[in-house]
């Protein structure tokens, strides 16, 4: 028997994580399903490590300009190496700090990559993708399988609200009738 939830979240980025910690905390039995890791394109790839990397860039600016704030920096250089590293390092632990609320909050993480095959009927797959492969599921993630939900939501960005579902849904069908 399939195991089943009130709500299931498809994707944990910044509108989905959220968005299953509140249904939580409202007292229904909540799961999120992720294919790679936690917190989405904009914590692992897009908007953090980004802002990270800048950060590193403007702090180098200034230094080579602290003699325009009555200061001495000679000889400034860069390790891009290390500036990397520290880009990826903040992502790390904003997404742990993902998988830290989902436990908080009892969600269940369902790591794999999910099709909806019916009605509030979803199907889990091993991930394929490289992401997945090397990264480490949650401790206590469930896996592949099959789970049922009374409302499933497609997507992590905000406003993705797609249940109850009375067919099968394709991702951009989804949106074209979410949004």
């Amino acid at each position: 028997m399939a195991e089943s939830f009130d709500i299931i979240i498809i994707g944990s980025g910044p509108g989905g994580y959220v968005t299953a910690i509140r249904a939580a905390q409202l007292g229904f039995k909540t799961a999120i399903v992720e294919r790679a890791y936690l917190g989405g394109i904009c914590l692992n790839w897009g908007c953090i490590p980004t802002k990270a990397l800048l950060r590193s860039a403007e702090i180098f600016h200034y230094m080579q300009h602290a003699k325009d704030y009555g200061l001495a920096a000679e000889k400034v250089s860069y390790d891009a190496a290390a500036v990397v590293k520290r880009s990826r390092g903040v992502s790390k632990r904003l997404n742990d700090g993902v998988g830290f609320l989902m436990k908080k909050n009892k969600v269940s993480v369902i790591w794999g990559e999910a099709a909806i095959d019916a009605p509030g009927k979803v199907t889990v797959k091993p991930a394929k993708s490289e992401a997945a492969k090397n990264s480490d599921a949650p401790k206590g993630a469930l896996g592949p399988g099959t789970y049922e939900a009374k409302h499933i939501i497609i997507g992590s960005g905000p406003g993705n609200w797609c249940g109850p579902i009375s067919k099968p849904w394709s991702r951009s069908a989804c949106r074209s009738r979410c949004w």
